[in-house]
């Protein structure tokens, strides 16, 4: 019967099932593994997971505007954690948290290979011969390592730039409206579509003052879509409206690079990437795109659409780069520094466009190359050297090579169970804070926490804080910049350690010259300090050690200290 099946397709159908299934062998180890998976840890593990867990044990999901989340730095405002009106949330109140990461993996890389495969074969490159290139380019683009929490803020842009370009020509059904609609339940406005639909918004004004076609049908679904996000996001605009004090993001960097600098900064970002949007591109697409470049200068003067589509997209690329670069250079300081909004609201992050221009020139380019019979075989060869690295970006591949801990090893929910039952009390009532680990993990194991890993909080709280660690800040000009004009990671910051944020219990080292003041830790609640390093000089800085706590499925080793009071 299969063998029947098998024949009765179409050479399309065949290499779109072949594609299906290594899709889904692709997405199928988190599923298998459950929490012995290995995956990102970088705003991921060490954030994202643990403030879905925590936003659900809160039961402040729903909460009013001015609600608190108490188990965070005494108190971090509800709305710092983002919206209930987030498919992903909602994935993380019903399902463990690793399998949650697991189906908010599958639905993401299978709408992102749907939304490529339509955007290439019904605009990009309608030629029906074209097929085993928009097929396997769509594979790739859906094999992508993106960032987990940002779901289809860069890899859904395909699907909604077809549904755009549909309504465009006045050719859309309700696919295209649903499209519009659903899409921004699983995905970020600031983290993605903000950039897309600005970009969508200057197409419409170049139809509008070029081929002056107002088109009100393609206003009106931009228009459409811009409100459902602002609806969705009504935590994020109010705190953008009504601002009730200034926050953590108010240090922010506003302007440092010199201007070549920013330059190898552009070319940087061109051939390598950003880890937030990474593409992979590289070793492959880089070159077949500079292959297809030299064969239309060659070819020059007998250009198509393809063509001219080819270039505009690759000129795109390179001024995506160059702005993202030249956003952070010394000189935007005089504006920034008039309009605070633009040091609080990162706009370089129009390079997360970059995924859907790089995939689209890569399939452009290939099939510019494969009209030539003799670059056929170097086109196939690319297209499947592209997938076998993407292959090897897998997570579970990844991060088990660089021997990365594994989810539960991570968590360690065992080993934290046993020092909140050593410690027997409530975790209300006390306060702790980490060493050589991220606070996400005790946040995840329930434990009230002064330092944090969040998007932004009060920036009182962080000038409190920073009393704590100033003498290892003093120590140290890349932790002092790193915590004063950032801060984001309100961490124990230890001059020894740098910005290492993690010590497995492997590691060897000894902190030997802590500098803490203990007396302002004891004042804002702190009692406890989790260290994965043992602290040599933990009596000068009126620390107690407790007791080492160690378990085998846990990647740590830590070491329990109490603070005692300081007259």
């Amino acid at each position: 019967m299969i063998v029947k099946y098998w024949s009765a397709l179409s050479p399309e159908n065949k290499h779109l099932t072949l594609a299906w299934v290594l899709l889904v062998l692709f997405m199928a180890p988190p599923f298998i593994l459950g929490e012995h998976s290995h995956i990102r840890v970088h705003d991921n593990m060490d954030s994202n997971i643990a403030w879905y867990k925590v936003l659900k044990e809160s039961g402040q999901l729903f909460g009013p505007m001015d609600a608190v989340i108490p188990q965070i730095i005494k108190g971090l405002p509800r709305n710092a954690f983002g919206t209930e009106f987030s498919l992903i949330q909602w994935l993380h109140h019903w399902f463990p948290p690793m399998t949650a990461y697991a189906i908010s993996q599958g639905i993401t890389r299978i709408f992102a290979f749907i939304g490529m495969y339509l955007l290439l074969s019904k605009h990009f490159m309608k030629d029906e011969k074209a097929y085993p290139i928009t097929v396997w380019v769509s594979l790739a683009f859906a094999l992508t390592p993106f960032w987990p929490s940002g779901m289809l803020s860069t890899l859904g842009q395909p699907l909604a730039l077809w549904a755009f370009l549909n309504i465009r020509k006045h050719k859309e059904t309700w696919r295209e409206w649903l499209t519009l609609l659903l899409l921004p339940l699983y995905s970020s406005f600031v983290l993605g579509f903000f950039f897309f639909l600005t970009a969508v918004g200057l197409l419409w004004i170049y139809d509008a003052l070029v081929k002056k076609r107002w088109n009100l049908r393609l206003l009106f679904s931009i228009v459409l879509m811009v409100s459902i996000y602002l609806m969705i996001e009504y935590r994020l605009l109010y705190s953008l409206v009504v601002p009730e004090e200034p926050t953590s993001r108010n240090e922010f960097e506003i302007g440092k690079h010199s201007f070549w600098h920013s330059v190898r900064l552009s070319f940087k970002n061109f051939f390598l990437g950003h880890t937030h949007v990474l593409t992979l591109h590289t070793a492959v697409i880089m070159p077949i795109t500079f292959a297809a470049l030299w064969k239309l200068w060659k070819d020059r003067g007998r250009g198509d659409d393809s063509k001219r589509l080819f270039l505009f997209l690759f000129g795109l690329n390179f001024l995506l780069s160059v702005w993202y670069a030249f956003w952070f250079n010394k000189g935007w300081a005089p504006i920034k520094e008039r309009i605070s909004f633009l040091a609080t609201f990162n706009f370089a992050r129009f390079h997360f466009l970059r995924p859907l221009v790089i995939y689209a020139l890569f399939a452009l380019g290939c099939w510019i190359l494969w009209k030539k019979e003799r670059w056929r075989i170097w086109v196939k060869a690319g297209i499947a050297l592209q997938i076998f690295v993407l292959c090897c970006a897998h997570e579970e591949i990844y991060y088990r090579t660089v021997g990365a801990p594994s989810f539960k090893e991570f968590y360690a929910e065992k080993q934290f169970e046993e020092m909140k039952n050593y410690i027997g009390r409530p975790q209300s009532s006390y306060r702790v804070a980490s060493i050589g680990i991220h606070p996400a993990i005790a946040q995840y194991n329930g434990f009230y926490t002064l330092d944090t890993y969040n998007n932004y909080y009060p920036l009182s709280y962080k000038h409190h804080f920073r009393k704590i660690i100033a003498k290892e800040l003093e120590k140290d000009r890349v932790l002092r910049k790193y915590f004063d004009r950032w801060g984001n990671r309100c961490y124990l910051f230890v001059d020894e350690l740098g910005k290492k944020y993690h010590y497995t219990k492997g590691s060897k080292e000894v902190i030997q010259h802590l500098q803490l003041n203990t007396k302002v830790f004891t004042e804002m609640g702190g009692q406890y300090i989790f260290s994965a390093l043992p602290i040599s000089n933990a009596e000068e800085n009126h620390l107690r050690f407790v007791r080492a706590f160690s378990q085998k499925e846990s990647a740590w080793k830590i070491y329990l200290y109490r603070a005692e009071a300081v007259e």
